[in-house]
């Protein structure tokens, strides 16, 4: 059984989530935006260790907290490759002058790949379009899917790395899946897929 607690941090009310087995002593932290003093404060007071943090997309107000974190708890750090860039974009900077000092080790992630964290295993799905190295990360009956899903809607294609034909194709991908996830995305409101497959207009072709 998966468990999932949810902060909504910063200004623009990031998920960073909180995942586990129900009976693991450890976890893996998804998409730590702004300041990790919350996110470990959370970690203390339920007793985990921080086994990896799992980055959906490498925008500022996703990766604020990352090396606090693996600074902290000397956890693995996983994204994709071709969002190591935005990881390092001078943007990300301006908002955490401290973000990517002494980087951490990058462990990068490919399509399919399983990553155990928290007694766990989370399978990685590329899923390009809001960045180019947008991923959604699946486990058990659980997506994690950052800025290319949300309740309603989908990600931005007019940042930097947002590219319209790749999220059709990822959106694509979403529409045609048979299991229905709970959809757990980087912002707002979480939903499950099919009822974002029957509702939502990007998931029927209108981007």
């Amino acid at each position: 059984m998966i468990r999932i607690n949810t902060m909504a941090l910063g200004n623009y009310q990031t998920n960073c989530y909180i995942v586990r087995a129900a009976d693991a002593k450890s976890c893996a932290v998804i998409d730590p935006g702004y300041t990790p003093d919350v996110i470990l404060a959370f970690l203390e007071k339920e007793g985990l260790a921080l086994d990896a943090i799992l980055l959906t997309h490498g925008h500022f107000d996703h990766v604020g907290a990352v090396t606090g974190l693996a600074k902290a708890t000397g956890c693995q750090v996983w994204m994709h490759e071709r969002d190591y860039s935005q990881f390092k974009n001078p943007t990300n900077l301006y908002f955490y002058p401290l973000a990517n000092c002494d980087e951490p080790p990058i462990h990068f992630c490919e399509e399919a790949e399983a990553i155990c964290a928290g007694g766990l295993t989370f399978r990685v799905m590329e899923t390009p379009g809001h960045t180019w190295g947008s991923v959604c990360y699946l486990c058990e009956d659980a997506m994690f899917c950052g800025d290319t899903l949300f309740a309603g809607a989908c990600g931005r294609i007019d940042l930097p790395g947002g590219d319209r034909a790749a999220m059709v194709n990822s959106l694509e991908r979403l529409t045609e899946m048979t299991t229905d996830y709970r959809v757990f995305p980087g912002h707002g409101g979480s939903s499950t897929l099919f009822r974002e497959q029957q509702t939502n207009p990007y998931l029927g072709g209108c981007l």
